[in-house]
């Protein structure tokens, strides 16, 4: 390319990306501190071929409107896209691409984490000692609930899901799942997992944790009905996407005892969170922590940024989202 195409990186990331589109980029990363502010976006974007951009970014046909004609690619950094107008960008030639595989691990790592912290009142403990109220072991202070020999429902079966299930066989559990495909007999065996319809993984599950995408399908999957039919002694994991839970219906869930408690890292209106929840002690609330280790938020950079600079070149990106853009 013997005029370096323009890239808008919409947030600092991991020098390891930034490093790989300078090579070949004329590059401009937002210094603004914090989630652009919609005037900016569309300010920054203008005259760009190539957006790098995160799950925080809403980019609509406005913003492709503002970036003009030239916009070949738009990069997401992660693996869901929920935050992009998939359809408009294929109806402008504009190839879309995100992270896929990289975050499995680091995200059920963090899931389990949660699972484990809200399940043994790691957090409510914490705050005890910090507040100076530890009197030396007592025989009924901040008693949890017992992980292994439960029962773990994994609403969701895709990657992050079968890896939560790998967990789950060190803990000796017994692992239910739902999703909108059931996997080859031979999988189920190797994870000592079995498929149920959602309503019964609800009402059998001691502990409920949520691995799928945002969908319109799946918008407010995990509501009042949903809460009712689990057991009063089970905790609901959201590692997933936040309007996959109606957050009003989780409040009142925990504060009325429908179920014993939650974990969440992620959240309905993000980076607001549910008023009613941050005055409850049985909700551990995580700020949108799934993939970050240093590794992974790295490897993540790598990816877009390959991801971006193939698809200037004129190559097919490995990770390309919407096939549709080349295949005509």
């Amino acid at each position: 390319m013997d005029t370096k195409p323009r890239v808008f990186v919409t947030r600092l990331i991991p020098e390891e990306g930034l490093n790989l589109v300078r090579k070949c980029c004329e590059i401009e990363v937002s210094d603004y501190d914090g989630v652009l502010p919609r005037e900016m976006l569309l300010k920054k974007v203008k005259g760009a071929r190539g957006i790098l951009c995160l799950l925080t970014d809403t980019i609509d046909r406005e913003v492709m409107e503002a970036a003009g004609p030239e916009l070949r690619v738009i990069s997401n950094y992660a693996v869901g896209y929920n935050n992009i107008e998939v359809e408009e960008a294929t109806k402008r030639g504009i190839l879309v691409t995100n992270t896929p595989g990289v975050l499995t691990e680091t995200t059920a790592d963090l899931a389990f984490s949660l699972l484990m912290a809200v399940a043994r009142r790691v957090v409510e403990g914490d705050r005890l000692v910090r507040a100076g109220k530890f009197r030396g072991w007592e025989p009924l202070l901040l008693l949890g609930r017992d992980i292994h020999r439960s029962t773990l429902g994994i609403v969701g079966f895709g990657r992050i899901g079968q890896a939560m299930a790998r967990r789950a066989q060190g803990f000796n559990m017994k692992v239910m799942y739902s999703s909108r495909h059931r996997v080859e007999e031979k999988v189920e065996r190797e994870l000592g997992a079995t498929y149920h319809p959602l309503d019964e993984l609800l009402t059998e599950s001691d502990f409920v944790t949520l691995h799928l995408p945002l969908t319109p399908d799946t918008h407010h999957l995990i509501g009042e009905k949903e809460l009712r039919l689990m057991k009063k002694e089970a905790y609901l994991i959201n590692t997933a996407r936040g309007p996959v839970v109606d957050e009003k219906a989780l409040a009142r869930a925990l504060k009325e005892g429908w179920i014993q408690g939650a974990a969440l890292d992620v959240f309905e209106r993000e980076p607001k969170v549910e008023a009613e929840l941050l005055t409850l002690e049985n909700v551990v609330l995580a700020p949108h922590l799934g993939s970050a280790s240093y590794a992974t938020r790295s490897k993540m950079a790598t990816m877009a940024a390959d991801n971006l600079v193939r698809a200037l070149r004129g190559e097919i990106p490995p990770n390309l989202v919407n096939r549709e853009v080349i295949e005509g």
